[in-house]
């Protein structure tokens, strides 16, 4: 992988035109076998589509995935001193410690969906900026999260699940889905790791704060460090490396999605090649997904984050690369009706 391309944010706009496309022929081609299956057409729904997808981005009318990278980034944030979570932030450390011991849920997961996993913290040790009274970040500490994200990414991995652990992150989350796509806090705010209503309420002042003080970078590729965190910025940091490399990605939840959302204020093509893995119970996922011009692969009431959504979602696209390369055509099959 090269270095990491970008000086400034602002440039992400027009990184966009300088990225690599979907393999127009490799789509053709593979639209043209599924059409020639032993099935009617569109009887496996979106499992064609999916398959379809990955085809386009590897460049080959039968894709494979024998190499997918699954990344989870951590951080810790200073809008915890708003009383945002119900959990301190050492929990964050705690539970790098758990995915690296291996007795996480995503740790699980990856083995089920044979993801090699990897955990990366982003200075725990220092919190961002709390975002109710300055920015989360500079520009140039946002932009080396960026390229932590960037150099983390495999170049010949097939496929990449994306995720994240952080403390707080759910606050930052909503407040960057606000800033993308309007609306106050209210609209986008959840109980993320079990805040009651009171804990609610708390997050929802301070994501209203937090929108008013930046108000001047809402909307815009800026708002990754006026309003993210270290693991949002290293996630766009990743979905731009995979971009390059024409490796296909798996969202996360409702965090994940939200970490990008500064990718689709400057450039909805950033995100071509990102597919939602699941629907998250976050309240404002719903928003954010058609916010991102998007719809989830799987709907099972999760909302744990971690990248767990990701890794179940990959046995799904696994699936639809199963049919679409190993099913017989009708004229193979001998099937009257291809």
């Amino acid at each position: 992988m090269t270095d990491f391309p970008l000086k400034s944010l602002d440039a992400m706009s027009s990184f966009a035109g300088e990225l690599p496309l979907a393999d127009a022929a490799a789509i053709e081609a593979a639209t043209n076998r599924q059409m020639s299956l032993t099935k009617p057409p569109g009887a496996l729904g979106r499992l064609e589509d999916v398959a379809i997808f990955i085809a386009g981005w590897q460049g080959a009318e039968k894709p494979q995935i024998d190499h997918a990278q699954a990344l989870v980034f951590a951080g810790n944030h200073g809008v915890c001193a708003q009383g945002v979570n119900p959990f301190p932030q050492e929990v964050t450390v705690q539970m790098v410690a758990n995915f690296e011991a291996g007795g996480a849920a995503i740790n699980q997961l990856c083995k089920a969906a044979g993801a090699d996993l990897s955990v990366i913290p982003l200075d725990l040790d220092t919190p961002t900026g709390d975002i109710t009274t300055g920015p989360a970040m500079s520009e140039a500490e946002t932009l080396a999260a960026m390229a932590r994200g960037w150099d983390a990414v495999d170049p010949n991995a097939q496929i990449l699940c994306l995720g994240e652990m952080g403390i707080g992150n759910s606050t930052i989350a909503a407040a960057l889905a606000a800033a993308a796509f309007g609306g106050s806090a209210a609209k986008w705010v959840g109980p993320g790791t079990g805040s009651d209503a009171d804990g609610i309420a708390r997050k929802t002042r301070a994501i209203d704060a937090a929108l008013d003080r930046h108000a001047a970078k809402l909307g815009t590729a800026q708002a990754l460090a006026a309003l993210g965190g270290r693991e949002q910025a290293a996630i766009c940091g990743a979905v731009l490396a995979a971009r390059a490399a024409r490796i296909p990605v798996l969202l996360d939840g409702f965090i994940c999605t939200a970490a990008v959302a500064p990718l689709h204020s400057a450039d909805p093509r950033l995100l071509d090649h990102c597919l939602v893995a699941h629907a998250s119970a976050e309240p404002g996922h719903a928003a954010l997904v058609i916010g991102l011009g998007k719809a989830p692969l799987l709907d099972l009431g999760m909302r744990l984050g971690e990248g767990s959504g990701a890794a179940l979602a990959l046995g799904v696209v696994k699936a639809a690369l199963a049919c679409h390369n190993g099913m017989a055509t009708f004229a193979e099959a001998g099937v009257s009706g291809g």
